[in-house]
């Protein structure tokens, strides 16, 4: 472990703690790392999904209605 890890306590599902588990072990990695890899992950995503969204600010939105009208107009429903 990481000498600047830092201790935390999380509480897990019975079946995602046994999954967990039993990942670790057929990986041969610790549960500590496969989780910190999962968050690393989906911290990723949501920076991805952010930059994402910057871009397209200047985008006009669209209502859920027109947007069914226009895939009427289109032939796709």
């Amino acid at each position: 472990m990481n000498s600047q890890s830092v201790r935390a306590t999380l509480y897990l599902e019975p079946a995602l703690h046994q999954a967990l588990r039993l990942k670790a072990a057929s990986a041969r990695r610790s549960m500590s790392e496969i989780v910190n890899d999962a968050i690393r992950e989906a911290l990723r995503e949501d920076q991805e999904d952010l930059a994402a969204f910057a871009e397209r600010v200047g985008e006009p939105s669209l209502s859920y209605e027109e947007f069914l009208a226009q895939l009427k107009v289109d032939g796709t429903l």
